[in-house]
Order: C-alpha cells, then structure tokens, then sequence
C-alpha cells in the first residue's frame, strides 16, 4: 500500500482556538444578504431579440355573420370599462397592466403594474 501524498493536503483551521469556533476569515469577500440587482449591461445578449408586444384593450364574442356586418364607424361593445386597466402582453404573456396615454398625438400605454411570474 502506498503512503498518502501530505504535499497536496490542505491545512485544517485549528479548531481549539477561539472556543472551538472557526477562526475568522479576514480575506474572504463580504457575504451579500439581498441579491445583487441586474443591470441593463447584463441584459445585452438579448437586446436584439425580437419580441411582440400587444396592449389588449377588452375581448368581445360575436359570430362570423355580425362580424361581418361590422363597417367603418361601427361601436364593438367590449367586455371592460373606461379607465380599468388594459392588459399587456409579450409573446402572448400576460406582463403587466396599464393605462392609455395619448403623447405627442399618437395613442401609448403607461404600465401601471407588473405581473410576477408564476413558477411552476
């Protein structure tokens, strides 16, 4: 059998010194209790990705005939109110909700709340 190689082994801290706890590690970086925060810079990789962004204003069910019907100027009854909050989507999932706007005349949303992801 052979001996074991001592050169490799790491020294073991000496636990009999301050009261059998581990001595203090001075170089060891600070531990961070909260998450770092992300910035944009880490996000570059997927800048130019593309994504569809779609504010559903309400939903409304009719059939194909009445749809039909439909013409410039025709009032589609939709199944929200004025001023609730519309919902925004991002490749069909539901992100966030807001407000419309109106700047510099053309129509925007203004996002009012963020919906978490639901993990599965």
């Amino acid at each position: 059998m052979s001996e074991p190689d001592t050169d490799s082994k790491l020294p073991l801290p000496d636990l009999e010194k301050n009261g059998g706890l581990m001595p203090p590690m001075d170089d060891a970086p600070p531990v961070d209790s909260e998450p770092s925060s992300r910035g944009a810079a880490d996000l570059e990789a997927v800048f130019d990705v593309p994504v569809k962004v779609s504010a559903v204003l309400g939903r409304a069910r009719m059939e194909v005939g009445e749809l039909l019907k439909l013409g410039p100027g025709a009032v589609l009854e939709l199944d929200r109110k004025v001023g609730e909050a519309i919902d925004i989507y991002v490749n069909d999932r539901l992100v966030a909700r807001g407000e419309v706007v109106l700047v510099e005349e053309k129509l925007g949303v203004t996002m009012t709340e963020i919906i978490k992801a639901e993990r599965s």
